[in-house]
Parts: C-alpha cells; structure tokens; sequence
C-alpha cells in the first residue's frame, strides 16, 4: 500500500505538553498542523480552550490534553474531575497516564478501576492510555495493557516522551503481538524518522505521537518521493 503525506499526517499527533511551552508555542502548533493536517494537537490542560478557539473552523484537526499527566500518582477522583473539566471544555481526545507505581506493585484491580472511572468521565471522548512502557518488564507491559484493555481504553499508548527513551520497535512488537485486535496502539517517544514509522505501521500501530519539527520533516520527506507516497 501507498500513502501520501496527508495520509501519513492523518495518523500522527503533535504536541505541546512539556513544561516550558505557552502562547506562542500553541499557536505555532496550531497552524502547523492545520498546514499539515495532523489528526490532533495536545495542549496541558489550562490550554484546551484556548487552542480550541484556535483551531476553529479546521475540523479535521483535533484538540487532545492529557490527565493526570506526566507522572499518573494522581488520585483516582482528582483524574476523573480532570476528565470532566476536560470534556466541558471542548477536548475532543485525552490520554490518561496510568499509575505506574500502582502497578509495578501488582494493584491491578486499582489501575483498571481508575482506567473505567476516567473512561466513564470522558463519555464519548475517546481515552488513551499511556502505560510509560520504557519503565516496565515485558510482563509488566502485557499487563498493562489487558487492564487497558479491560477498563475500556480506546488505546493503549506506549509513553510520554518525557523520558530518554521512548517507543522501539521491540516494545510495538511486544505490544501489537499480545493485543492483536482488541485495543489500539498509539506509538509516542523517539520516533525520528520514516522507516522507523513505516516498519511500526506494518506492526498495526494506528497512531503515532511525534514531536513538530520531526513530524513536518517525515511529511515533508514523503511529499518529496517519486509520486508523492511512500510504500507501506
């Protein structure tokens, strides 16, 4: 299969989430991806209707913030009134960190009840989960993502990015291998070029996260191939 650049925009989201960004950098988001026609931007949360107003009238660009992000240690209500004040102001997607350390400490039951009550929160809002697997075993990542899975995540996602190292190929393989066809997988962190993008793609991820100036050098690499696509 072929893919053009607009298609490959489609299937990836930019974003604005460390700590250091505000106006400025928005709005330069914003009109890169309604340049480009990136699927989603992600904003912090005190963000959202701001970039919302932004991006009025490209509906093909979504707004996205996260909860109980970077770190997940929230409380389970504090993540669930952080979904609702999300939903009320116009977010269109969130990614919801998991609670790793509840997790490395075997509290499963806790981590899928926190995942359904945010879900539930978010209503018709789809909810990725990130698993931050670069912190996790093999085991821990399977996991991880059956509570996903179970507490009815859209995705399951593999990291923030805050960390050094992000999404592998062997982590996608883990991962798409062991939920087949039951939850999506969204690819975020270290993801720097094309091959690495297409070699995912054949693995089943449906979506990647990247950052801006990485993810205009991908489109803009593939509006420059013979025809304008790239081989998938």
């Amino acid at each position: 299969m072929r893919m053009t650049a607009r298609d490959i925009a489609r299937l990836t989201d930019i974003s604005a989430v460390r700590t250091r960004y505000g106006e400025a950098e928005i709005r330069e988001l914003a009109e890169t991806a309604k340049r480009y026609g990136f699927f989603a931007v992600h904003v912090l949360p005190c963000w959202v209707s701001f970039l919302r107003g932004l991006l009025a009238g490209s509906n093909d660009v979504l707004t996205g913030a996260p909860v109980g992000f970077p770190a997940g240690g929230h409380r389970t209500d504090i993540k669930v009134a952080e979904a609702r004040a999300l939903v009320a102001d116009g977010v269109q997607e969130m990614d919801m960190m998991l609670n790793v350390g509840k997790l490395r400490s075997g509290e499963y039951r806790y981590v899928e009840e926190e995942i359904k009550a945010v879900v539930q929160a978010a209503g018709r809002v789809p909810v990725k989960v990130i698993i931050e697997a670069p912190l996790l075993t093999d085991d821990q990542i399977r996991k991880a993502c059956d509570l996903c899975i179970g507490g009815g995540a859209a995705f399951v996602k593999t990291s923030t990015g805050w960390l050094p190292n992000g999404a592998t190929l062997d982590m996608i393989r883990l991962i798409t291998a062991h939920v087949g066809r039951s939850i999506q997988v969204k690819a975020a962190g270290g993801i720097r070029d094309l091959q690495t993008m297409v070699e995912m793609l054949r693995l089943g991820v449906a979506r990647f996260g990247i950052n801006q100036k990485t993810a205009v050098e991908i489109v803009t690499a593939v509006a420059a191939l013979p025809g304008g696509t790239a081989e998938v």
